[in-house]
Order: structure tokens, then sequence, then C-alpha cells
């Protein structure tokens, strides 16, 4: 079974739920992604993306410098165990229209598993996919 933990990224985008929309834009955009986790204590609260900024900051005529990112944010948190297989993260991300979940075990952050994971090792799930199914058919 392919595992979320071998595809996920490790590194995570935070910030802190106190933040403004204008700060998570800037991490985004050194960080190079698309997303950014919200922590209030430490703890995942929410996620913010291209699309939450766009939609509910600019679409709205906002000031971004204003705007606290938990306005913002996407919560709650739909997450994803590591030892999940990737065909249950793929339903999951197809029932809730995600491209995004992060993966969490016992309130600990270990990753986050994308859609861009899935086409960066497509060929890679592909090649194992075709060698499962071929030990069961019958020669």
């Amino acid at each position: 079974m392919t595992r979320v933990k071998d595809y996920m990224r490790k590194d995570i985008s935070t910030i802190d739920s106190g933040s403004s929309a204008t700060e998570a834009s800037k991490t985004m955009s050194t960080d190079k992604v698309g997303y950014i986790i919200v922590l209030e204590k430490g703890r995942p609260v929410g996620i913010v993306t291209e699309r939450d900024l766009v939609l509910k900051v600019m679409a709205e005529d906002r000031n971004p410098k204003e705007v606290k990112i938990v306005e913002c944010m996407s919560s709650p948190l739909v997450t994803i165990d590591p030892d999940m297989s990737i065909e249950e993260a793929v339903e999951i991300m197809k029932k809730h229209g995600f491209r995004r979940l992060l993966v969490v075990k016992n309130n600990i952050i270990y990753g986050i598993f994308t859609a861009r994971d899935l086409v960066d090792h497509f060929e890679e799930f592909e090649d194992k996919l075709t060698r499962d199914l071929m030990r069961f058919v019958p020669w």
C-alpha cells in the first residue's frame, strides 16, 4: 500500500492566528506556496489559500492589512493520518473539493499532502500500481 507519508511535503508554511492577510500573503510569497496553515497557540486551526485571499479579501475590497487571517481562513481543518493510503487521501480530497490536506497524527503536524504531490510522483505511483496489479494477473 502506498501511504501518504511517502508522498507528502514535510515543510509547512504557518502563521499565527493574530496575523493579517498581508502578512500571510508575504509569507506565502516568500515560501513560494499557495497556502498557509493558521496556528493558534501552536496548534493548527485553519488554512488560508490563495483563493481564500482573493475571494474573501480582495474581491470584497477589504484592506488586507486590517483583515485578520482568522477572518478568511477555512476551518475546521480536514486532516489525514500519515499512514493513510494515497487512495483514501484522494477520496477525501474529492469529497471536500480540496487540493491540500494537512497530515496530522496525535495533534502533531507531519506535513501536507497536495494535488501537486500526486502530479510530481504520478509516474512513480503509476508504476507501483502496475506492479501491484501484475501480481494478481493469472498467467
